[in-house]
Order: structure tokens, then C-alpha cells, then sequence
């Protein structure tokens, strides 16, 4: 399996990026793993709505642009549906299943995503209705997929 994770922003925090390092490595044996980042668009202080909508649309363009042609597309939104991780472990495995063995989770920036991106989706996924910075979802994320793998293959990871 080919896993492409696309996000907005650098990871500026040592402890999350040691975290991703770790997961990225755990997750060698069970998929090809690539991460793609682009850089987060500035807003100014209090935009208006035609401001926002072009800053969210400009960084939405370059997200998608990066996802595999072919690829089925999962984009983290916060409106998205939610899943457990023995769910979000079968839904991938069928995938698999179905011969949809590339697939691209998107994680969006600070200012959220475009209603571009959200339509491209062919499926949107939420972590949780609270808020989390993009940083750290996108180590949830690894680990995530990660305990799938692991779910997947019936070894314990979580007692």
C-alpha cells in the first residue's frame, strides 16, 4: 500500500516532529509512506470573507495539486465523518480490498480548508468536533495509521 499524507505548514515543534519520525519509521514494514508539504498561505488580521475565501482557495489549489494522480483522497476535516480506530482500520483495509491501494490523506492549514478541497474528497474524515492545531493532527494521523496496520494484521496494540 502507498499512503501519501499532503499538509499545509512545517512542523516547527521538535516533540512532534520526533513523533512523526517514529511512526514513519514503525509504518516501513506495512505501507510506503510519503509526506508532501506545502507552504501555509499568510492572512492578514481580521480579513474579510472575500479575503479568506481567496487565501483558503490559493492554499487549496496547491494541496491538491500534490495528490497522486490516481489516488483515492481522504481529506481531515473537521466536518468530516468520525470514525473509531478499529473503524478507520477496517474502512482502510477495504480499500485495499477494492484495489484503492494509493491513497492521499489531506491536512489543511491553520485557517482551515476550502470548499475546493472538500469537494475533491472522496471521502472526509474527522478526528474529533474538538480542535486540534494541524501539527498535531497530522502526528495523530501516523499513529493512526500506524495502530491500523496493526489492527489489520490482529496484533495487539493497544491493551
Amino acid at each position: 500500500m502507498k499512503i501519501t499524507i499532503v499538509a499545509a505548514g512545517k512542523i516547527k515543534e521538535k516533540y512532534l516532529s520526533q513523533g512523526i519520525a517514529e511512526f514513519m519509521k514503525r509504518l516501513v514494514p506495512f505501507a510506503q509512506m510519503d509526506i508532501i508539504e506545502i507552504h501555509e498561505e499568510k492572512m492578514k488580521d481580521s480579513p474579510s470573507e472575500a479575503e479568506k475565501k481567496k487565501t483558503l482557495t490559493a492554499e487549496g489549489e496547491r494541496l491538491l495539486r500534490q495528490v497522486p494522480s490516481g489516488s483515492y483522497l481522504i481529506v481531515l476535516d473537521v466536518y468530516g465523518k468520525e470514525f473509531s480506530s478499529e473503524e478507520l482500520a477496517v474502512r482502510i483495509n477495504r480499500l485495499g480490498i477494492d484495489g484503492r491501494s494509493n491513497i492521499t490523506f489531506l491536512i489543511g492549514g491553520a485557517f482551515g480548508l476550502s470548499e475546493q478541497v472538500r469537494a475533491a474528497a472522496d471521502e472526509r474524515l474527522s478526528f474529533s468536533r474538538m480542535t486540534f492545531t494541524h501539527q498535531m493532527v497530522r502526528l495523530l494521523l501516523v499513529e493512526q495509521i500506524y495502530r491500523t496496520f496493526k489492527i489489520n494484521r490482529g496484533e495487539k496494540y493497544h491493551w
